[in-house]
């Protein structure tokens, strides 16, 4: 409250002596001096300070909420000049503890800051409001990657077809014409986006696939094939839509989905050495049909080759980025994500229900934040602070779960950075790629420097050693990719990898394998050598497939990236 030479800097329906007028109202009176016989209506201020008030109103009417009543506003009295600062203390001051009162002026990173009493001046406020524009607009992007690469992907298959009705597959492999975050070329991929607005779907899954269920906020929903549960043996997967209260009948693994869009990715393994086995499972027993249409044969499915095909699933970070977000905001309910990211969102203008018509002014605010945002969301990445996110000690080898797939190192916390660095540069959770199994699922190693620290130079020449005894039930990759897309490297080889499928790899006496990375070939070694391209940064990922215990207790570990003469 006021600290003034008044008790109670106050005036209400109960003061003592309170003056009505004639017709009910009543004057309230603000100012340094008491008005000559309205002294019970007035509430006593100090020259040179800065105040503001508060209108109670207890038991309100409802011609309050229906606005048919209102307050007056707080008018100037009559012309007056301006009453000096009166030095010294009043009756009822205290002092103030340091930390609270704002000075006069403020120097800051956006330039001095001005201030009435704590009242920001005109000029202060706008550059405040648009550095909080700017700040919530970048924090609004990093939080919103994952949701965003999921509309980008499913934008660009609806190119293909309709969802709930193609289904993108890479026949003879992803290779590097694709642009898809991190994918790789040792398994076939297909997937598929999901529909549930006109009600529960019956997705049947393919038997011997390795796969999951992501939701449009790009969480974990469930796991398919051999670390779901049907375990690999094929099954019925239910999904009902966010908020769904039917019965479910029986005979399927049901899926409660808390969005309404779902991405179902999975691969299928060589089969000696040929996808064709794996491809022909995926055609014949996939199937998306209607719950209500089970009795009735499923429609046949549009199935795309894309092996060898440009084509992107990448999202921008541009203007488009927020065009694309706001999609994702209009068609998803407000239940299926939390209260803050929603708050994050809505602060720069994408808020369900309503449309997104930013002005000029936010415009280029977004702008400016999406190319901010990338740029934050690379530091992360090729600048990683945490040493937890590092495997072993002096080394440039990264998990990308830190935190496992729900990114919280600390139990309910979300460890941003984690959950940035992962969907910056993959697509796809799923708690078995990040939890240690045994012989089962896969785990992943990324680098992007050196032995010496040094970013991944495409000029330079490179030997990476895997030791003996590589721990892996089924096989490994290393695919090299760039740091611009996330996609695998675009060179004159189709495939930008070397693994334990490559046919011709060279494999040391004791059991090692010396991988090599460069513009030039190793003589002898070029089934063991991934091309780069002078001028051009890349990053690696190292991949065990159904990896075994001595990866998980440590006691064998990938050699670091040597620079070669």
């Amino acid at each position: 409250m006021l600290q003034t030479d008044q008790e109670w800097p106050a005036v209400s329906s109960q003061t003592k002596g309170l003056l009505v007028n004639a017709d009910g109202s009543v004057d309230v009176y603000f100012g340094p001096n008491a008005p000559a016989g309205k002294e019970n209506n007035w509430i006593q201020t100090i020259p040179g300070k800065g105040w503001n008030t508060l209108l109670r109103l207890y038991g309100p009417l409802e011609s309050w909420f229906a606005k048919t009543w209102r307050p007056g506003q707080i008018e100037l009295a009559e012309a007056q000049p301006q009453t000096p600062a009166t030095r010294g203390k009043y009756k009822m001051t205290t002092e103030i503890p340091p930390g609270i009162a704002s000075p006069d002026s403020v120097e800051t990173r956006l330039g001095t800051l001005k201030f009435f009493d704590g009242f920001p001046d005109k000029a202060t406020t706008e550059k405040l409001y648009d550095n909080l524009d700017f700040q919530r607009a970048v924090q609004a992007y990093l939080l919103a990657i994952p949701a965003v690469s999921q509309a980008a992907d499913r934008d660009a298959c609806r190119t293909l077809g309709p969802v709930n009705g193609v289904v993108p597959i890479w026949e003879e492999l992803a290779d590097s014409r694709s642009l898809g975050l991190t994918l790789n070329d040792n398994t076939v991929y297909s997937w598929t986006w999901l529909d549930l607005s006109n009600g529960p779907l019956v997705l049947e899954v393919p038997p011997k696939v390795l796969g999951g269920i992501n939701d449009m906020w790009f969480r974990w929903v469930t796991d398919v094939g051999f670390t779901g549960p049907d375990k690999g043996e094929g099954g019925k997967y239910l999904l009902l839509p966010p908020g769904y209260k039917g019965e479910a009948p029986p005979g399927y693994h049901v899926v409660h989905s808390p969005t309404v869009s779902l991405w179902a990715p999975w691969r299928t393994f060589l089969e000696d050495g040929s996808p064709t086995p794996g491809v022909e499972r995926v055609k014949r027993f996939t199937k998306i049909y209607p719950l209500a249409d089970a009795d009735k044969p499923a429609s046949p499915l549009k199935y795309v080759n894309l092996s060898g095909k440009p084509f992107s699933t990448i999202n921008p970070a541009n203007y488009q980025f927020w065009e694309l977000l706001n999609q994702v905001v209009q068609e998803e309910p407000a239940e299926s994500l939390d209260p803050t990211r929603l708050g994050f969102y809505q602060s720069v203008g994408i808020q369900k229900d309503k449309p997104f018509a930013p002005d000029e002014r936010m415009k280029k605010i977004l702008t400016e934040a999406a190319a901010v945002g990338d740029a934050t969301a690379r530091a992360i990445a090729f600048h990683t602070r945490d040493e937890a996110a590092y495997y072993y000690p002096n080394s440039a080898w990264q998990t990308l779960f830190l935190g496992g797939y729900l990114f919280q190192t600390e139990p309910g916390v979300l460890n941003l950075d984690a959950y940035d660095f992962f969907y910056f540069m993959a697509i796809g959770v799923s708690p078995a790629m990040g939890e240690k199994m045994v012989g089962r699922g896969s785990q992943y190693a990324w680098a992007a420097r050196d032995a010496k620290g040094q970013p991944l130079d495409g000029g330079k020449n490179y030997r990476l050693r895997l030791p003996p005894n590589i721990p892996i039930k089924e096989f490994w990759s290393v695919i090299l990719y760039s740091n611009q897309t996330r996609s695998m490297i675009q060179t004159d080889q189709q495939f930008a990898s070397v693994g334990s499928q490559t046919k011709g790899l060279v494999v040391n006496q004791d059991g090692s394998v010396d991988l090599y990375f460069g513009p030039t070939t190793p003589t002898g070694m070029e089934k063991n050598w991934v091309q780069t391209v002078p001028g051009k940064g890349w990053n690696v990922i190292l991949r065990l497939y159904s990896p075994l215990e001595p990866w998980f207790n440590k006691t064998w570990r990938p050699g670091e990236i040597e620079p070669q003469p």
